[in-house]
């Protein structure tokens, strides 16, 4: 069959043959109908990811919408390596196996549903232990994966919502769409008054970082407070992506002088069962246009384009067959 194929580390994708996928039991065999290159896609597929089997080749590609020998379209994913979503078939096991909603446009389901579900599993968890989101600070809010946290945010109800990044165009988007915008510019100091002017005397309740690195440095100093009184205030900050640096540097005073708990959300973090629950959740809201996903197609046959095109854009990459 036609796919993607990675031949070693940090290669790029090639359009070639690859064996067909075996369907043994628990399983069953499905076209490719939509599959996204998301950023987890490219760490995974070229050993950056935690997740990384570290076996070449393989096909990349971690969910897709397919279609099933019946003719149903269905969202799926996680294939058994060294398979992937991005060919013209997979073996999929039957447990992840989700019927699209009617009237969903297959190519949004699959651009949106993993950067979406990034935020909204930490966010849906928030709101419902404090029942009011009020204010949300999204770090990254020009990717992809931070402009639909910018949304979920909204359509969980949250007061207020700070996304912060450096592309002012899509910094101005967020404007328009009713968020606050803060230009972060790689300066500790500048981004940290910058988000401190931003936030005013609100503390977040949730703060969602796609970015860590200095950026998390510079939220950090925002955050910090001064004073021996109890702190009021209930910050949950959850670390989702590393775009700008695997490491931070956590003041020490920030987590005495605050009622703050710092987790990290992504695969192996969060309870599958939960995970499965929230799928068909998000894919109505996809459906309804609650949340707009931006996408741009490709064949398969220019996935080597497809697959540098997927980098540094603010709409997320769709592999049709």
């Amino acid at each position: 069959m036609k796919a993607a194929i990675i031949e070693a580390p940090d290669a790029a994708p090639e359009y070639g043959e690859f064996p067909e996928p075996q369907v043994g039991e628990g399983h069953e065999l499905v076209q490719l109908v939509a599959a996204g290159i998301h950023p987890f896609v490219r760490s995974v597929a070229t050993g950056r990811h935690y997740g990384s089997t570290d076996t070449w080749p393989l096909i990349p590609g971690v969910d897709a919408v397919a279609r099933t020998a019946g003719g149903d379209l269905i969202f799926t994913g996680y294939v058994r390596p060294p398979y992937g979503t991005l060919a013209e078939r997979m073996a999929i096991p039957e447990a992840m196996r989700f019927a699209l909603p009617s009237g969903a446009d297959p190519v949004a389901v699959a651009g949106g549903m993993n950067p979406g579900l990034s935020s909204w599993m930490p966010l849906l968890a928030r709101a419902n232990e404090i029942g009011a989101l009020g204010t949300v600070l999204v770090l990254g809010a020009t990717g992809m994966a931070g402009s639909l946290a910018a949304q979920n945010a909204r359509v969980l109800g949250a007061e207020h919502v700070i996304g912060a990044g450096r592309d002012r165009e899509r910094l101005a988007r967020l404007v328009n769409a009713g968020a606050k915008a803060v230009a972060l510019s790689g300066d500790r100091d500048a981004d940290a008054a910058a988000l401190a002017n931003a936030l005013g005397d609100a503390a977040p309740s949730i703060v969602l970082d796609f970015l860590w690195g200095s950026a998390a440095d510079a939220a950090f100093v925002a955050l910090g407070r001064r004073g021996m009184d109890e702190d009021r205030a209930d910050i949950a900050y959850v670390e989702i992506g590393q775009i700008a640096g695997a490491n931070a540097s956590l003041p020490a005073s920030l987590l005495r002088s605050r009622r703050i708990r710092i987790s990290g959300s992504g695969a192996g973090s969060g309870k599958i069962a939960d995970i499965m629950a929230q799928l068909p959740v998000y894919m109505q809201l996809i459906a309804d246009h609650r949340v707009e996903v931006p996408t741009r197609i490709f064949p398969l046959s220019r996935i080597a384009e497809a697959w540098d095109a997927s980098t540094g854009s603010g709409s997320r990459v769709v592999v049709v067959p």
